[in-house]
This record gives structure tokens, sequence and C-alpha cells, in this order.
């Protein structure tokens, strides 16, 4: 079975630079505790490393 993961907002954007906002708007993630489910590979996982301090990441089986 294909992993998936689920990815939850944590941390407001305010103050943050333009690339960490550009990163968690293609994640799709909107407004703190927004949550999104996503592919398990390796673009979304350097997506998560980059914006790693602002999010909570839950690995789910699908």
């Amino acid at each position: 079975m294909a992993k998936k993961l689920e990815i939850t907002l944590t941390r407001s954007l305010i103050g943050r630079p333009e690339d960490q906002r550009v990163t968690v708007k293609t994640l799709g993630l909107g407004k703190v505790n927004s949550t999104v489910v996503q592919e398990d590979n390796a673009a979304m996982r350097g997506m998560v490393n980059k914006v790693s301090h602002l999010i909570k990441v839950n690995e789910i089986e699908a």
C-alpha cells in the first residue's frame, strides 16, 4: 500500500521569508491548524524538510 503524509500547519506564516510562505501554500496549507493529505514522495519530503519548524507530519497508510 502507498504511504501518505498527513501535514498540519501548526505555526503562523507572519514574519516568515517569502520562500517558506510559497512552500506552505504549495503543500496545500492555508490557515493555522489546516490539514492536508499528500503522497509520500521525494518532492513532498523536500518541502516538508524546508518548513519542518512550521508543520507537524504523520505518516499514514492509504
